[in-house]
């Protein structure tokens, strides 16, 4: 209906204009804009947009003008034109198909909300976790959590709320919506981004400043996406202000998003495609072991924990029109896109060794000093309200080893090759 209107407002402010004093001024019929024409001339039309909605066959429709005027349309009525059969039921099939892949994503981002909710707090409370490799690792997370909001925020405010409003209300509260929405997204590609430039920095450039280059990670993964998001919103305020900006497919303006996402995914391919050719040379080397089966082994699990990293699984469709087998890549990018998240979390934070061995001494601590606490101040109530003996003692029976503390970016990362 908002395509409708649309595209009435602007047919009937193009009459305006017209000057035509013989022959067929412009006609707009309720449905399409017919432009001037001579008498005897047959004007052809494709079909109204809305109609793929409710039919995958997009006809023409004809009309000729007359010296009366325009004749009827041709072949007619619009709906056996534009091939829509009224007791065939595609619009069903299609609204349960859609319904089936909102919920599959709804599950998957709310399993990596609560996923990556967790690993954010395990890595801002543990002062040892805290390095450039987590950091990065704790940008990647919020990224995901943000993508996720931004997706909840947009059902609600698009699907959630009453047709009349989705239809006909262009406010500036929904059209600011989907400007965060579309950062979210694409912040989220960039810092899978970031993640794919930090490892293959690690592996290739001995000695660099983390700090200096986290900066520019930094500028990368958030400043460059509003860049390119400031840019779009402008265009579309002054040259394609339609409805509430969701219908992105249509608008010619959407490379502006789509370019540097693209080129994103393709250097995150190419930079996989590096590591992995740096880790069989690393596998090969004299310095580790000759059996094949177990560098085999050890490579397959070194490339299983790049895929979520690096997003990798986003080339298969990344490059080919929006409209090839748009079901699998509505179910492949929309629901298995959304575990991304959780996946991330579990293999790069719960799954971690140093995260694991964190939890474990803090888990070990708490215990002891429940135990030491209760039997010391049974024995000993003046050791125990002695705090600084007392927690001297924690610290000593609970010390660590260095090795526990070091935060090693690529051993940590790849601690099975």
């Amino acid at each position: 209906m908002q395509e409708i209107e649309e595209e009435r407002s602007q047919c009937l402010a193009e009459l305006t204009w017209d000057n035509q004093t013989s022959g067929c001024r412009r006609q707009w019929d309720n449905i399409t804009c017919w432009p001037e024409a001579e008498v005897g001339e047959v004007v052809v039309r494709p079909c109204p947009k809305y109609f793929r909605f409710l039919t995958s066959f997009l006809g023409n429709v004809t009309r000729n003008c007359t010296s009366q005027g325009w004749s009827d349309v041709y072949p007619a009525p619009y709906a056996v034109a534009c091939g829509y059969d009224s007791n065939s039921t595609p619009g069903e099939e299609q609204t349960a198909f859609y319904g089936t892949v909102k919920t599959g994503y709804t599950i998957g981002h709310t399993l990596s909300l609560i996923a990556l909710t967790a690993a954010m707090i395990i890595l801002c409370l543990f002062r040892k976790l805290h390095c450039t490799r987590n950091y990065i690792h704790m940008h990647l997370f919020m990224s995901f959590i943000m993508r996720a909001i931004a997706v909840f925020i947009k059902d609600v405010i698009l699907f959630e709320s009453g047709e009349s409003e989705h239809c006909f209300v262009s406010s500036v509260g929904c059209k600011a919506m989907m400007v965060f929405f579309q950062y979210c997204v694409m912040a989220n590609f960039f810092w899978l981004l970031v993640e794919g430039l930090y490892l293959h920095t690690l592996l290739v450039i001995s000695f660099f400043s983390e700090r200096k280059y986290f900066w520019w990670y930094i500028l990368i993964g958030w400043g460059a996406p509003s860049v390119f998001i400031t840019a779009w919103t402008i265009v579309r305020i002054y040259f394609f202000d339609v409805g509430c900006w969701e219908e992105i497919v249509e608008s010619p303006f959407w490379w502006i998003i789509k370019t540097p996402i693209l080129v994103s995914i393709l250097v995150n391919f190419i930079l996989f495609i590096c590591i992995i050719r740096i880790l069989v040379q690393k596998l090969h080397s004299p310095d580790v072991g000759h059996n094949e089966t177990s560098q085999y082994s050890r490579l397959a699990k070194s490339t299983l924990l790049l895929i979520p990293l690096f997003g990798i699984h986003y080339i298969m469709f990344a490059f080919f029109p929006d409209n090839f087998k748009a079901e699998v890549k509505l179910v492949f990018e929309l629901v298995v896109g959304s575990f991304q998240g959780f996946v991330v979390a579990v293999l790069y934070c719960f799954l971690n060794g140093e995260v694991q061995a964190e939890l474990k001494r803090k888990w070990r601590r708490w215990h002891l000093e429940r135990f030491l606490g209760s039997d010391m101040k049974y024995h000993h109530p003046s050791l125990g309200s002695n705090g600084t003996n007392f927690s001297t003692q924690i610290s000593m029976l609970t010390k660590c080893s260095p090795k526990t503390r070091r935060c090693s970016g690529f051993q940590a990362e790849f601690s099975l090759v």
